[in-house]
């Protein structure tokens, strides 16, 4: 397929959540620029569908400058493993790391910034249990201070807050919530992939914080659901199996 010229930088691709957006961006026509800390990982993210791949270390802020270069679009799969420092605190990539991207892509003159956050953070802290929430404080205090730094930057984004994430294929099926106390429960990591690659397409999504479960995978009545029109057919996907 014909490429459009537009770059997409998938930051974290070798976590769970970037690999599977690097399968779902694959068959489009954008050329897509992906992210590891380590050479080791260069060329299985290249048969995952990279175009290319940047070596780089998010705490270094130069780092960020160089990923960044060049995309027009920004999608940011960053989070540190669970580590004593979700627990105890200390320096996390889900608030260093993230931060230097945003101030590099304020600088790149990126368009548009879609943000894997998570359901636990901020106003949607009801939407994870008590003790998941005690476990992983670090990462989510980590995880908010990054919504507020990109709300405050003035890009256009769009922050999406998943629930638990499973490695099951794509639903196809995902509720979508806005105002924190919306929904809870898990979403497939593939399902959250086509909504992140989905969003800087779909005007609706601009701009928002919106929380995302799977049908199956809702725990407890929603709240607040937010009808948004996916641009699936952006990406190559039938709107049928997205219904």
């Amino acid at each position: 397929m014909a490429s459009t010229g537009e770059r997409v930088l998938v930051a974290g691709a070798n976590g769970g959540t970037g690999r599977e957006l690097l399968a779902v961006l694959r068959p489009t026509d954008l050329e897509v620029r992906a992210t590891t800390r380590s050479h080791a990982n260069v060329d299985a993210l290249e048969r995952l569908g990279a175009d290319e791949v940047a070596v780089v270390d998010f705490f270094r802020s130069a780092d960020a400058v160089r990923a960044v270069e060049g995309c027009d679009i920004v999608c940011c799969a960053l989070g540190a493993p669970p580590s004593p420092r979700h627990f105890l605190g200390g320096k996390l990539v889900d608030r260093t790391g993230v931060s230097n991207l945003v101030t590099a892509a304020i600088g790149a003159g990126v368009d548009r910034f879609v943000y894997q956050s998570a359901i636990g953070v901020g106003s949607s802290r009801k939407g994870m249990p008590l003790p998941g929430r005690l476990i992983v404080r670090g990462s989510l205090r980590a995880k908010g201070d990054s919504e507020t730094t990109l709300r405050r930057s003035g890009l256009e984004y769009t922050i999406v807050r998943p629930g638990r994430l499973t490695d099951s294929p794509p639903s196809g099926e995902v509720l979508v919530g806005e105002g924190g106390d919306s929904v809870s429960g898990s979403i497939p990591r593939a399902d959250v992939a086509r909504v992140m690659a989905a969003a800087p397409f779909t005007p609706e999504a601009r701009n928002r914080t919106l929380e995302v479960v799977s049908r199956d995978g809702l725990r407890g009545t929603p709240k607040h659901l937010a009808e948004i029109d996916w641009a699936v057919d952006r990406l190559g996907i039938e709107r049928e199996a997205e219904s």
